[in-house]
């Protein structure tokens, strides 16, 4: 059986991870594992180095005191772990999903899906976690950490999940698309959608000769295509075609260049998340 993986947490995104996930769930028939990581206690982190300020006595009073400390937040984030997990379990079986396995970890969230990655076939997480500025437009830290550095598709949710009809990929010829061509071409999830293939940019006859081999091979492959190409920069064409055209989900490749050139010039993939009111499907 096919697995998702579905990273929760407390942000305003928790209810649309589960719900995407069990809407893959049901595309794809996969079991869910729902995945809650509890970071390290930010008190001894946060606590300077006292040891030459303070006598022997005092310090020995305020590592207990910090012990004291951890233990506590333990115990909180644990029950609060249990309770996120509880509640979106309930959630994806409302929605219909019958396997379902809830994981608990500690540390950090890019190892923990790494550790699972070979396991599973999608991960699903939110735009921003519990800790970042959910009024802020830019994606939390977690999300392209785990984007730059995993090899499966990553469906990142919106703030709200809709049902997904229309289905738009950013189509620029390059290894993620083709990636991103092969899995939609052999894989259910998609199956029997609309699906808009658009490319931006001028297109050579080279270019529009893959254009059309590309809407032949989702043809093939169970979807109603359309085809467009658009003039412009990438973000204002996409997501205004996503607008435009009512489209539900948007897949595309991720950060297909290096860390330094994104700071320089700006990451497509950043943009997008930061621009679009829907679910984005990665493939990197």
């Amino acid at each position: 059986m096919r697995k998702i993986l579905a990273c929760v947490d407390g942000s305003p995104y928790g209810e649309s991870v589960a719900a995407c996930a069990a809407w893959a769930s049901e595309r794809i028939g996969a079991s869910i594992k729902l995945l809650h990581v509890v970071s390290p206690s930010p008190h001894r982190e946060n606590t300077p180095d006292l040891s030459g300020a303070i006598g022997l006595g005092a310090k020995g009073e305020l590592l207990e005191h910090l012990a004291e400390l951890d233990e506590s937040h333990g115990r909180l984030e644990q029950l609060k772990g249990k309770l996120i997990l509880e509640h979106a379990e309930q959630f994806v079986r409302d929605s219909g999903v019958r396997h379902i396995e809830l994981l608990h970890r500690r540390g950090s969230l890019l190892e923990a899906i790494g550790e699972l990655e070979n396991q599973i076939d999608l991960i699903v997480m939110g735009k921003r976690g519990e800790h970042a500025d959910v009024d802020s437009l830019h994606p939390g830290p977690n999300l392209e950490r785990v984007a730059r550095a995993i090899h499966k598709p990553l469906l990142v949710s919106a703030r709200i999940f809709q049902p997904i009809r229309r289905v738009l990929f950013a189509f620029d010829g390059g290894p993620s698309a083709h990636k991103a061509l092969d899995y939609i071409a052999r894989q259910p999830l998609l199956k029997g959608l609309e699906c808009h293939v658009l490319r931006v940019g001028r297109v050579s006859d080279q270019a529009h000769a893959s254009l059309i081999g590309t809407a032949h091979t989702l043809e093939q492959a169970g979807l109603s295509v359309h085809t467009a190409v658009r003039m412009g920069n990438a973000e204002e064409v996409m997501a205004a075609y996503v607008e435009s055209k009512d489209i539900d989900l948007l897949v595309m490749g991720a950060y297909g260049h290096s860390r330094i050139r994104s700071l320089i010039i700006g990451s497509t993939t950043t943009a997008m998340i930061r621009s679009c009111h829907v679910p984005i499907l990665l493939f990197r």
